[in-house]
């Protein structure tokens, strides 16, 4: 059994940049870092960035931060972060993952910032573990990764990986981890020095998408989308979401046709759809397998129910470059 992590005993984070890695996601995670020691009056914490070949890498935005290394020089960090980016997979080759599995072998704790999760499945360093990804890369991963629980909270830590979603997730993973060190009051103060109206906590759930985001004031339609998110494989299920929900199968109706403007089923099929899109784009599968993993129950079905949506059909959508 791997050693639990103990996040207030983390001083030195080690960043391993990927090739077109997300810069606010490493920004946000060294920038809370630096104003903890701040905060605290002292140096607490310390960070070094690693590259696997050559240095400096170049993030998504162009950009490039310097003093990188090779992730074996110097002494280990306490948590070695993967920080990954657009198209991830072609930044993930043997080098990458030979250079992952000895950091498991030498027993450092990995973590994963944004698409880095991609990196550390590919490597078979996540098999039997929860872990968080950017929203835009849960589909994909779930259907290359079935032996990895992928759940859509900001961020994870179990035993001894910690893994985060992209954007401002590593700020609110960063405050936790300093919360855990340095207490409550430190951690509250880098809120305040960054002018964040709360500290979000880990199972906090990503916003989806604008559907997601746009019905905050209702809980019982935030409930229903979430339930539909994690159900698009299965064929009926909006009986079994009003029925867990407490309310009838038209009350669902109304609740969606008011707040929403369209039905359950509708809105439901517009999310297979797009997931459906999310898959073809990401991986190397037929479209048939696509189509069962979304809810369809053939591929004639979900052709034509594709060509009305998107205006072209399924396989139109197969583009070199893998999870962007």
């Amino acid at each position: 059994m791997p050693r639990p992590l103990n996040p207030a005993a983390l001083s030195h984070f080690g960043f391993l940049l990927l090739p077109n890695y997300s810069m606010i996601a490493v920004a946000n995670a060294i920038e809370a870092l630096r104003m903890a020691n701040r905060c605290a009056g002292r140096a607490v914490y310390r960070w070094s960035l690693h590259a696997v070949g050559e240095a400096p890498v170049t993030a998504s935005n162009g950009l490039s931060l310097g003093a990188v290394t090779a992730p074996e020089s110097g002494p280990a960090p306490d948590i070695l972060f993967v920080c990954g980016g657009l198209d991830v997979r072609s930044a993930v080759g043997r080098p990458v993952l030979a250079a992952l599995r000895r950091a498991a072998r030498a027993g450092t704790p990995l973590g994963a910032l944004c698409t880095g999760t991609f990196a550390l499945a590919a490597a078979g360093l996540l098999d039997e573990y929860r872990c968080a990804v950017h929203w835009e890369d849960m589909p994909a991963m779930r259907a290359e990764f079935p032996d990895i629980e992928l759940v859509n909270e900001l961020f994870v830590l179990d035993r001894n990986r910690l893994t985060c979603t992209g954007g401002t997730g590593p700020l609110d993973m960063m405050l936790a981890l300093i919360e855990a060190r340095l207490g409550r009051n430190v951690a509250e103060h880098v809120r305040a020095i960054f002018v964040l109206d709360r500290i979000r906590p880990s199972a906090e759930r990503q916003p989806l998408d604008k559907d997601d985001r746009g019905h905050a004031g209702q809980p019982m339609l935030a409930r229903a989308m979430v339930m539909i998110e994690a159900r698009l494989g299965e064929k009926q299920i909006l009986g079994e979401i009003a029925g867990e929900l407490g309310i009838s199968l038209r009350q669902l109706q109304r609740l969606f046709r008011a707040h929403v403007g369209e039905s359950p089923a509708a809105f439901i099929r517009a999310r297979r759809l797009k997931r459906a899109q999310g898959m073809l784009q990401s991986l190397r599968v037929p479209v048939t397998d696509v189509a069962m993993a979304c809810g369809f129950g053939s591929s004639t079905h979900f052709a034509s129910a594709y060509h009305d949506y998107f205006g072209h059909p399924p396989r139109a959508e197969r583009r070199p470059g893998g999870i962007a």
